[in-house]
């Protein structure tokens, strides 16, 4: 096979348990299509732009191979593209940059797989099947960890000792790549330089804040795992230890598992729905509740990170919640009057870049999310280093 095309396209891979999200950018980091391998394992289905077909995929590999053949019957087949990113929720205490795909980088994704075992393998999985498909393709990976790595000692330290017992347990914090994204999109939206003291909001199925001082993440929601901080699509968030424990007595250690990532948040709390779409058009009380928890611990989180950046110049919402749920945002926003926020009503109706009013002590913005195009980002600017 030749080699790869110094002028072809990024492909960039998100792969997840049962699925693996792809898109296709040019040079000029235009998304040229996009799609998703999904179900992977069950009922399959491949999606390539506006076309569905539904393929059987035992695993994931089979699951790339699909998707490599379609890109090839487009045209772009992989001797023509110039790199291969991927997204790594999970980098540890040691890979806390984008990188290149080697052997060794990728036995340390190996070793944090007890990290996020939920994530690591099947992040892995196109890699192991590209390296041997395509040999030829550099490959790159953007660790969803990395943004967080400039957190003090003192953020990420739990009060535990330094023993074997606890080996890796700290806080990672996670949604870098949104983070990354979102500081290097926000002043090509404002026109003007980054805030010295921003507050990001990545609000989706997965939730969490971030404080940002300087450009750089001091304090972040997540923990140890995604699962802490607020409320979420289906994840409890912060719960006292303790009553994690007394789960396991009673119910084991697999099916508290299952409760606390998949049955809580806010499928919990409204008894079924989990899109926040669903529970803002539903009129019962537990929908009305789950909404009331989602914003309240956003609000309880929010007064928090707001005292690791000693005061606050700007907020920016990103993620499917933060950049649609305009009900949401403005809840939110009216719970940070204390805090110098006066946003405006109608543009944030209207899902505007920036909701502030004119004379606000702290502006206030919507920022989309491009966590793909940073990958690509990530994999051009690492080509061009050599």
């Amino acid at each position: 096979m030749a080699g790869p095309a110094h002028d072809g396209p990024i492909l960039v891979l998100n792969a997840g348990s049962s699925s693996i999200k792809f898109a296709l950018f040019n040079g000029a980091l235009a998304l040229i299509l996009s799609g998703i391998a999904d179900s992977i394992g069950g009922a399959s289905t491949l999606r390539i732009g506006d076309t569905c077909a539904e393929m059987a995929f035992a695993d994931h590999a089979e699951a790339l191979e699909a998707i490599l053949d379609c890109l090839s019957a487009r045209g772009f087949a992989p001797e023509t593209l110039r790199a291969v990113g991927h997204r790594v929720v999970h980098g540890g205490a040691k890979l806390t940059a984008p990188m290149r795909v080697t052997e060794a980088v990728q036995d340390e994704i190996a070793n944090c797989t007890p990290l996020a075992p939920l994530h690591n393998p099947h992040n892995l999985a196109p890699m192991k099947a590209l390296a041997r498909l395509a040999p030829k393709v550099p490959q790159f990976a953007s660790f969803d960890t990395s943004f967080h790595a400039t957190n003090p000692d003192v953020a990420t330290r739990y009060a535990i000792p330094r023993i074997v017992e606890t080996k890796g347990i700290r806080r990672y914090g996670f949604h870098g790549l949104s983070y990354a994204s979102l500081v290097r999109r926000l002043p090509e939206i404002t026109g003007q330089a980054l805030p010295r003291r921003l507050l990001a909001f990545h609000l989706g199925n997965g939730a969490s804040l971030c404080a940002i001082k300087d450009g750089q993440s001091v304090a972040t929601t997540m923990g140890y795992s995604p699962l802490d901080g607020l409320t979420m699509g289906t994840r409890s968030g912060g719960i006292d230890a303790n009553a994690v424990l007394r789960l396991v007595e009673d119910n084991g250690l697999e099916r508290t598992k299952a409760i606390l990532n998949h049955e809580s948040g806010l499928l919990g709390l409204s008894g079924g729905k989990s899109d926040m779409r669903k529970l803002m058009m539903d009129p019962s009380e537990d929908s009305a509740f789950a909404v009331d928890h989602f914003c309240y611990w956003t609000l309880r989180h929010a007064g928090s990170l707001m005292a690791a950046l000693e005061g606050v110049d700007a907020i920016a919402f990103t993620g499917g919640i933060g950049e649609n749920a305009k009900e949401v945002r403005a809840r939110i926003l009216r719970g940070l009057h204390w805090a110098g926020v006066a946003f405006d009503a109608e543009r944030n109706d209207r899902n505007e870049a920036r909701l502030h009013q004119d004379d606000s002590p702290v502006s206030v913005w919507i920022v989309q999310a491009e966590e793909e195009r940073q990958i690509a980002m990530d994999a051009l600017r690492l080509l061009a280093e050599g």
